[in-house]
């Protein structure tokens, strides 16, 4: 049987669920090596929440301090080509000073490890990652465009530095196979123990949404699948229709099955929340579905003139090329486009929307 535990929380007082988590989920920490990875999409403050809060951060590292561990590091690599994302980001969103000194830039040093040769035959993972003893991954509670929902799994994508997670996209080529992509992330160094961060999740065009939802709450587990499945559950999903998750089970990662996963806490489905425009109607495997996933995958992206700066990040983050500036407004190539997404991601005005 599985466990999930759901615990009220605000920021302020988040160190209690951080206890609970810890008593339900021991960790073997004394003398080990302890990587903690937040989730850290790009540069932005952290009342944007569109990554792990601060004080859940320092709050593990405090809990982590105080069971005598050898060495702690903290990082993730942000961003899709990391141009100096990583140590900006974290400035940015105050994860730097609530890393109390732990922050590593952990994009310098690769290992190579094989891959699923479908889509490439290795990949270069953060060195840190790799000879973690414990890694414990910080989620956050929010929708995205491509995987509907980002989670205690998608959170490992950041383990890969650089822009292999763009090529990455691109290769996978659809929303189906890039949910398998990255359950095979994933598999490269499963974590230890997942605490995420839903004091305030994000609904709507996540996973760089304007739309806040309240929810206070910190959930915890041992089992992506079963973190993942709660998740999706709350969202008013069902986790079986998810590809990352029935790709997750059949890897033998977990279980989505609500029969094998006891909650400690209370599980509630969040009234009206508002889903990405795939929905979770995208991702299954029946004909009808896929058919359905076929006219969804053709989405794309579109920049809101009121938000929009001119900037060029999405145009140089594209690994495609498949947007270009016209005048003061990006336009997309809509045949060059392979629906990754990674413009929405990438936004610091949030101006980019799926239509």
């Amino acid at each position: 049987m599985q466990r999930v535990m759901i615990h009220k929380a605000t920021y302020k007082d988040c160190r209690k669920a951080v206890d609970r988590a810890f008593d339900l989920f021991p960790q073997e920490i004394a003398g080990k090596k302890v990587v903690i990875k937040p989730n850290v999409l790009r540069t932005s403050t952290a009342a944007e929440h569109i990554v792990t809060n601060p004080m859940i951060l320092r709050a593990v590292i405090e809990k982590v301090e105080e069971m005598s561990p050898a060495e702690i590091v903290v990082g993730d690599n942000p961003g899709l080509f990391n141009y100096g994302d990583n140590e900006n980001s974290f400035i940015s969103t105050g994860l730097m000073e609530a890393a109390k000194g732990y922050y590593k830039n952990i994009g310098n040093t690769i290992r190579q490890c094989a891959f699923h040769p479908d889509f490439l035959p290795e990949v270069g993972v953060s060195q840190e990652i790799m000879d973690a003893d414990i890694l414990i991954s910080l989620p956050k509670f929010k929708t995205h465009g491509l995987t509907v929902m980002t989670g205690a799994i998608k959170n490992s994508y950041g383990i890969l530095p650089g822009a292999q997670k763009a090529r990455l996209h691109q290769i996978a080529g659809s929303p189906a196979r890039f949910h398998e992509v990255i359950v095979e992330v994933f598999r490269l160094r499963v974590p230890d123990l997942f605490i995420m961060d839903a004091v305030v999740g994000m609904e709507g065009n996540g996973p760089a949404s304007p739309d806040l939802r309240q929810i206070g709450l910190v959930l915890a587990a041992d089992n992506a699948v079963a973190m993942d499945a709660v998740v999706a559950t709350m969202m008013g999903l069902d986790p079986a229709r998810l590809r990352f998750l029935q790709k997750a089970k059949e890897e033998g990662l977990g279980d989505f099955d609500p029969d094998t996963i006891e909650i400690d806490g209370e599980l509630q489905v969040l009234a009206d929340f508002k889903l990405p425009p795939l929905g979770g109607e995208a991702i299954t495997g029946n004909p009808a579905i896929s058919n359905l996933m076929s006219v969804r995958s053709r989405v794309r992206p579109q920049a809101d003139p009121e938000r929009c700066t001119a900037c060029g990040s999405c145009v140089d983050h594209c690994p495609v090329s498949a947007l270009f500036m016209q005048g003061d407004i990006p336009q997309v190539e809509a045949d060059t486009c392979i629906a990754c997404f990674c413009c929405q991601e990438i936004c610091p005005e949030k101006a980019m929307s799926l239509k």
